[in-house]
């Protein structure tokens, strides 16, 4: 448009006579403007080599095509802070699996024992969901921190094993545990805050903590002394910028369940450290050894506690997605320190639990009948007592501590007593495609040659998935 403009210029200057008659001040501007129109042979040359190197740059299907092209990116925090997953883990097993294999595939990676019938829920709570559906009462938005009745079913549901009581303004519905993990992760992520979190442990920790760029320090759980927190490497840890250790108890993925003295212990230090406890307890109640379930929430007046659970495990319906995230705390620190008002800002602008979940969750918490709870804990100390005694026939893998709760038990690999296997990665990796079992590789939960064996399975298929680990073993074995 410039190089336009300046040829019109000169052509008017040489083919119109007229122009000699113009002022000195006219012609002054008009040469003025040939000057800043006409570009230099410089100017021209970086014209042209910075129109050359746009072409180049974007050459349709090029990576500089595409990021001159449009003006979006990635959000690099969530392909950096996610690391290793389960779910990723896992898929990557599922490729490995042999279609030809006529057995049928058993997993023993993940906790969702739903579709085993003897694992199939309540009827009571069936009926719950049923009656709310067709009720059509449910079928609106639901207030953002969950409706009142069902965050009084929770609070009444959770003061019943506390010294106590929880109003239903302590309780905020979540999307499943996880969305509590979230917001319980998101409220405390201040700038240059840590978090202390337990190895092993459950990897969603890692990548919100990641994703909201708080600092990871990670305490061991003792597989010696029962996977017991090691107290004195929390005082070593923490320092003015920690915020708050994370409990999961029952222990995912260790199968162990922490005593009421130990977790006296474990809030004595949070107190003396000035932190809050943020207690995963969405295994809560599934215990069938020596050591009966006790919620952190016990030590509310010590210390203040972030209560996290759902319906997911206990009622044996993940696919339901109702979980809470609850304030322990009868002292009021966490309302006077805004953690609370944090929350609530956190839910208003997030997803929340179905209406008629919501709508069924009284009935489940109120009206289910012992009976259920036994028999899932009979099943659970039944197929955890499979699991520990077939692992002592397999020499390659040893379990430190007998299960007592949730839904899985940790074994410690030993690759030097086996030949072509480098690690729990590659043990895994092998075994879903040889034997088409799969298990988890205890880097997924922070332990490199462990193994995470969920026994939440039918018995007969239990039994069945054991003794092709230990064919794969035997296999496997290095020859002296």
């Amino acid at each position: 448009m410039k190089n336009r403009a300046s040829t019109g210029v000169i052509t008017m200057l040489q083919r119109d006579p007229s122009i000699h008659s113009l002022s000195p001040l006219l012609l002054f501007f008009l040469l003025l403007l040939l000057i800043v129109l006409n570009p230099t042979r410089k100017q021209k040359q970086r014209r042209f080599l910075q129109v050359r190197a746009t072409k180049e740059d974007v050459k349709e299907g090029t990576e500089n095509y595409w990021s001159r092209k449009w003006g979006f990116r990635a959000n690099q925090d969530l392909t950096t802070s996610t690391g290793i997953t389960i779910r990723g883990l896992l898929q990557m097993l599922d490729v490995a699996l042999d279609a030809g294999d006529p057995r049928p595939m058993i997993r023993l990676g993940h906790g969702d024992p739903s579709l085993f019938p003897c694992f199939r829920t309540s009827q009571i709570a069936e009926d719950a969901i049923v009656e709310a559906v067709r009720s059509a009462k449910f079928n609106h938005y639901p207030p953002f921190v969950g409706m009142l009745p069902a965050r009084r079913a929770v609070a009444e549901y959770l003061s019943l094993d506390l010294p106590y009581k929880l109003s239903p303004d302590d309780v905020f519905l979540t999307l499943g545990c996880t969305q509590a993990i979230e917001i319980a992760l998101s409220v405390l992520a201040c700038p240059g805050a840590n978090i202390l979190l337990p190895r092993p442990g459950f990897p969603l920790y890692e990548a919100r903590a990641a994703f909201n760029h708080l600092e990871i320090r990670h305490y061991d759980l003792l597989p010696e002394k029962g996977w017991e927190v090691d107290i004195d490497s929390i005082e070593n840890l923490a320092d003015e910028n920690t915020v708050a250790m994370v409990i999961i108890n029952p222990g995912n993925p260790c199968g162990n369940v922490f005593t009421y003295q130990h977790l006296r212990k474990v809030s004595e230090t949070a107190k003396k450290l000035g932190i809050l406890v943020i207690s995963d307890e969405v295994y809560g109640h599934l215990t069938f050894g020596n050591n009966p379930f006790v919620p952190m929430g016990v030590f509310g007046s010590i210390v203040p506690v972030l209560t996290l659970g759902s319906i997911s495990k206990r009622w044996i319906v993940p696919g339901w997605r109702l979980g809470w995230l609850v304030t322990s705390d009868p002292n009021g620190m966490l309302k006077r320190t805004q953690i609370v008002d944090c929350i609530k800002v956190c839910l208003n602008i997030s997803s929340d639990p179905a209406t008629f979940v919501q709508g069924a969750l009284p009935q489940i918490l109120g009206k289910t009948q012992e009976d259920f709870f036994k028999k899932i804990a009979s099943i659970l100390r039944q197929t955890s007592e499979i699991c520990f005694e077939k692992i002592k026939e397999i020499d390659c893998i040893t379990c430190p501590q007998r299960p007592e709760g949730s839904m899985f038990v940790m074994v410690k690999l030993n690759v030097s007593l086996l030949e072509d296997i480098n690690d729990d990665i590659d043990f895994c990796y092998k075994l879903a495609k040889e034997e088409s079992v799969i298990v988890l590789p205890g880097i997924a939960v922070g332990m490199k040659n462990w193994l995470r064996i969920t026994f939440a399975v039918e018995p007969s298929s239990l039994e069945d998935a054991m003794g092709r680990i230990r064919s794969f073993c035997q296999r496997h074995k290095k020859r002296q």
